[in-house]
């Protein structure tokens, strides 16, 4: 029996952009971003994502569970130097599954492609237990913002 991929439907999906500078500390001896940070970035892109739509770790947290991250992909195409601006596109994947996919695009200032990426996490309860169906509290957020 073979799954069917989740489809990545920009018609489903809430974004969020962010702009960053990059810092001193976040390159390596040539200036050039270390890839490690690119998962930071993609973290920041979440948090900012999350309080704008309301399901930040904290709103996770207030309801009783937590989402550890159980997958991430990160895919560099150019790269970034100190000092310069680049943009973190955050889109929330919908799937009926009880987890939260996340999507990233990092533009430069030149608005072409850095870096893309997904993160996929899931719910644990207050027991550390895998949740198998959405939360109330998840599934009442995804209710509110359209998303089936």
């Amino acid at each position: 029996m073979t799954r069917k991929k989740e489809q990545f439907s920009p018609s489903k999906t809430l974004t969020v952009s962010k702009e960053i500078r990059v810092r001193f500390n976040e390159t390596d001896p040539l200036g050039i971003v270390w890839h490690g940070n690119y998962i930071t970035y993609f973290e920041d892109g979440r948090e900012a994502f999350g309080r704008q739509h309301g399901i930040s770790y904290l709103n996770v947290k207030e309801n009783g569970y937590t989402t550890p991250i159980v997958k991430s992909v990160c895919e560099h195409k150019l790269p970034l130097r100190y000092g310069e601006v680049a943009t973190i596109e955050t889109s929330f994947v919908n799937t009926p599954a009880a987890k939260m996919i996340f999507h990233y695009t990092i533009l430069n200032a030149e608005k072409k492609v850095v870096c893309t990426g997904e993160t996929i996490q899931v719910f644990l309860d207050s027991n550390d237990s895998l949740v198998l169906n959405n939360p109330p509290f998840f599934q009442a957020w995804k209710d509110k913002n359209g998303l089936e």
